[in-house]
């Protein structure tokens, strides 16, 4: 039983042995006639790489004359627009490519030469009829310094009439500097040849063997053992007719493969040969790194096939692994596409709300401008419509304005503009947009404030106040009438010496929320629905950019709410204190002002490009008893300023895009003016650009305040009030 079964083992062996033989064989014979093919195929490609580079190098040459050609119509030109074209020609001076400018006028056979002495063309053959960019170019000849060169013609026009002939004489060492300087290794030859004379008129430094005697191209034939006439038969026809040759042929008992290649036409030659040892040496260079390759592709088979077996016992335990991997990834593929379809759910709800939520105050717009065409006499009528179409219209830019809050948010281009502000003002500020909003539905809205122990605080006060008013507005919306609003800032323990560390909250006894629905509050294009609020309209992304604003601030946000008592909205924050700034205790409610009409008896300048605005701007102001002279631009602005006496205005409201000149470069120009009003006057941003960095660029190019359209006539009153108040102080002081 052993022994048959060693019997088997062996034959097993030699089966195995018979194989890897057989194996070596069949790739031996595999790779000999593989490299035989590659052999052949980079021989031809060899030689097809050699043609390319016989194409550059002709290239590069015909470039240069090119450019020559093009030079010397350049210089023809300027000879067409002197007076004396002569004394150009002898004060110009030549380089080592052009050794010689001459000129003939017209009508005349001899001419001068910028050497000074007299210059005909008799001595120049232009009858091959070769050219370069269509000017006639010359044999090759031997000019004064033994040099082989060659010259252009050029004729100088002048208002279609020639008036002179330019000639320029360039040599042919000068080629030598646009040839590379190597050449298949050093291992071939490259001349340059006159084809009608069959002269070599260039012998380039460094490309490849010299031989001496190589003058023209039959010391080439003589040198080199081409001496079959049927070979330089071909040739000569070839030349003849501008065509490239190409033929094997021993030299020094090597085998070569000879060149003569045309450039310009034919007019010059490249002559030369490569051995072909030279073209196939990568050739022989692949064959061995294939060789080295089988060899290590043998030897990587034996070892295979030693380590099969090993791998064998891991490509179990492998596929175990694969398939986890597997229901991992279909587990997280099928998570991906719940949330992306909840997230195209969400958007879908969020679209149909917005269509019904625009299309209501757009719908009561045109519906109640209809009815006030109709109602014009009516006074109590239009007072009423104008009423309610100012309400949807101030609802509808509301739903616009948190759609393109949230994008900025979401692209990352949200940023905050810091600047110094106090909490009293912005209090204040806020109570002025709440309360009446709150008093529509007969509610109570109380303010508190303690425990601050700075009043001036360094933030963002644009953000600050948006984060108040969507909390606040979104409590008035959903308490019913009669319901309980509370704004209370709390100071907390400084953290810092450098930061007021205090909270907000906002509490209301409203309709609350659902703990479903606290989940998702802050998330974009949600918002509570319910038989008692489904009628309570927006964009569900009042909450979402309140969060973004306030993480931006790098605060925190948190609610509470119980369905039918309420809801308590928490912001923590912490903000810079000024340097040097005096402790002083916030009142604990805001002082409610008497809106005085400080716009009474007023005169100011706005610049406004759009006609209607600028009509309903001085509708607005006329209805405040205030006076305004309009601008198209901000030049004409900056003129009716300048041309004014001191004191003219009271402020001046500027736009942003207009055309000629722009609010920013127009407040630039004002600001610099030599007056002492120019510095002082109030210059208030009255335009639609209306995000944070707008409000930046304002206060950046000089102006005090900023103002978004649509323009809200309260809001006007505010922030000019603080500013004409600051005046009437400055002259009541004088």
């Amino acid at each position: 039983m052993a022994n048959r079964q060693r019997k088997n083992n062996s034959g097993r062996g030699s089966a195995l042995i018979v194989s890897i033989v057989a194996t070596f064989i069949v790739l031996g014979s595999v790779v000999y006639s593989v490299a035989g093919q590659i052999s052949s195929k980079m021989t031809q490609s060899a030689i097809d790489n050699l043609s390319e580079s016989l194409g550059l190098l002709c290239g590069t040459i015909q470039a240069v004359l090119q450019k020559e050609a093009e030079f010397q119509k350049f210089i023809a030109q300027e000879l067409a627009l002197l007076e004396d074209p002569e004394s150009f020609i002898l004060s110009y001076k030549t380089n080592k490519t052009m050794i010689k400018v001459s000129i003939i006028p017209a009508g005349k056979s001899t001419g001068i030469s910028n050497t000074g002495e007299a210059f005909s063309a008799n001595s120049l053959d232009f009858s091959s009829g070769k050219k370069v960019d269509d000017l006639p170019l010359s044999g090759s000849y031997l000019n004064s310094m033994g040099t082989w060169a060659y010259t252009i013609s050029c004729p100088v026009m002048k208002e279609g009439t020639q008036t002179a002939t330019l000639y320029i004489e360039y040599i042919y060492d000068s080629l030598e500097e646009a040839l590379p300087p190597k050449f298949y290794n050093n291992n071939a030859t490259l001349y340059v040849m006159d084809a009608r004379s069959e002269r070599f008129v260039l012998k380039p430094k460094g490309i490849g063997e010299r031989t001496a005697g190589h003058v023209n191209l039959q010391d080439f034939y003589n040198a080199n053992r081409i001496l079959e006439s049927d070979i330089q038969t071909e040739v000569s026809e070839s030349i003849q007719e501008g065509k490239h040759v190409l033929f094997y042929h021993p030299v020094r008992d090597r085998a070569s493969l000879i060149y003569m290649w045309a450039v310009n036409d034919g007019a010059l030659y490249l002559i030369g040969y490569v051995p072909i040892e030279s073209i196939q040496q990568e050739g022989k260079a692949v064959n061995q790194n294939i060789l080295i390759v089988v060899i290590v592709m043998l030897t990587a088979f034996l070892i295979c096939c030693t380590l099969y077996f090993l791998n064998e016992r891991q490509k179990s335990h492998i596929r175990k692994e694969q398939e986890q991997e597997r229901e991992l990834h279909s587990q997280q593929l099928a998570e991906a596409l719940r949330a992306a379809q909840l997230a195209s759910s969400s958007k879908t709800m969020f679209l149909s709300n917005m269509s019904h939520d625009i299309r209501t105050p757009m719908n009561a717009i045109l519906g109640f401008t209809t009815l006030l065409a109709k109602e014009a006499d009516n006074p109590a009528r239009v007072r009423e419509y104008t009423k309610k179409i100012t309400a949807s219209g101030k609802h509808l830019l509301g739903l616009i304005n948190d759609v393109l809050d949230v994008s900025k948010i979401e692209s990352g281009k949200a940023v905050l503009t810091l600047g110094e502000f106090t909490l009293d003002g912005m209090v204040s500020s806020i109570d002025t947009i709440i309360r009446p909003m709150a008093k529509g539905k007969n509610q109570k809205f109380d303010i508190t404030v303690s425990g601050i122990k700075n009043e001036r605080l360094i933030g963002d006060e644009t953000r600050m106040n948006q984060i108040l008013i969507n909390l606040l507005s979104n409590s008035v919306k959903y308490t019913p009438e009669g319901g309980q609003i509370q704004l209370r800032i709390i100071g907390l323990e400084q953290r810092s010496s450098q930061y007021e560390h205090f909270k907000i909250e906002v509490a209301d006894n409203g309709y609350g929320m659902t703990p479903e629905y606290l989940e998702v509050i802050f998330d974009a294009f949600t918002r509570a629905e319910n038989s008692t609020t489904n009628k309570v309209q927006g964009t569900g992304l009042g909450m979402a950019i309140t969060k973004s604003i306030v993480e931006l601030m790098g605060g925190t946000i948190d609610v509470s709410s119980e369905v039918d008592k309420g809801t308590i909205f928490t912001v923590e924050l912490e903000l810079r204190i000024p340097d040097q700034t005096a402790d002083r205790k916030v009142p604990k409610t805001p002082a409610e002002d008497d809106v005085n009409n400080v716009l009474n008896g007023k005169h100011f300048l706005a610049a406004e490009d759009n006609e209607i605005n600028s009509e309903i701007l001085l509708a607005l102001l006329d209805g405040e008893g205030a006076t305004c002279i309009t601008a198209e631009n901000g030049s004409l602005a900056v003129e009716l300023f300048s041309s004014s006496e001191p004191g003219t205005f009271d402020a001046i409201l500027m736009d942003v895009q207009m055309p000629v000149m722009n609010g920013y470069d127009a407040t630039r120009k004002i600001r610099s003016l030599d007056r002492a009003d120019a510095s002082t006057i109030p210059i208030i941003a009255m335009t639609a650009n209306a995000f944070a960095e707008d409000i930046k660029d304002a206060l950046d190019a000089g102006m005090n305040d900023h103002i978004a359209k649509p323009i809200d006539m309260e809001n006007v009153k505010t922030i000019l009030c603080k500013y004409l108040k600051d005046t009437s102080k400055r002259e009541m002081s004088r």
